[in-house]
């Protein structure tokens, strides 16, 4: 299992991630607990990763902090926290929770203005996959316009 404090760094890291007003509408729920994380790798198919971690994080939206903007904010913790993870030599699952919100209050006793948003499976590496293919710049990169290339004009 990894030790605590590097998982307090990595969410200590996600803080400073940016939000709506600097509302930071995220809060991280630390799942070390078998039996919680079991019923949380039961909640779909994708969730399966949970199984064999040794624990998970799920981040939570507070929606009445940032109504207009909380998937986006805690998209944006997400996205850190699995940055630090990364930077600290620690492996990490995202698991989309938003088709299960219910199920995963239930599970951890949520309030009703929190909104999971993701569920991260956390552990050291055991393997080192190839990277996957990324679509090429020049197909994602438009300059000024929508569809115009770079190279085409201004």
């Amino acid at each position: 299992m990894p030790p605590r404090e590097l998982i307090l760094r990595a969410i200590d890291a996600a803080r400073y991630a940016p939000s709506a007003k600097n509302s930071q509408p995220w809060r991280f729920i630390i799942v070390e607990d078998q039996k919680i994380k079991s019923e949380l790798a039961s909640i779909h198919p994708g969730a399966s990763p949970l199984k064999g971690a040794p624990l998970a994080v799920v981040i939570a939206c507070h929606v009445d902090e940032s109504p207009t903007s909380y998937m986006l904010d805690c998209a944006n913790a997400t996205i850190y926290f699995l940055l630090a993870l990364h930077a600290l030599g620690l492996g990490a699952v995202w698991i989309q929770a938003l088709r299960n919100i219910e199920d995963i209050r239930r599970i951890l006793s949520l309030p009703d203005n929190a909104i999971p948003v993701a569920i991260i499976a956390v552990g050291y590496p055991d393997e080192s996959p190839a990277s996957k293919q990324r679509k090429p710049l020049g197909e994602i990169v438009f300059l000024n316009k929508y569809g115009v290339k770079l190279g085409e004009g201004k």
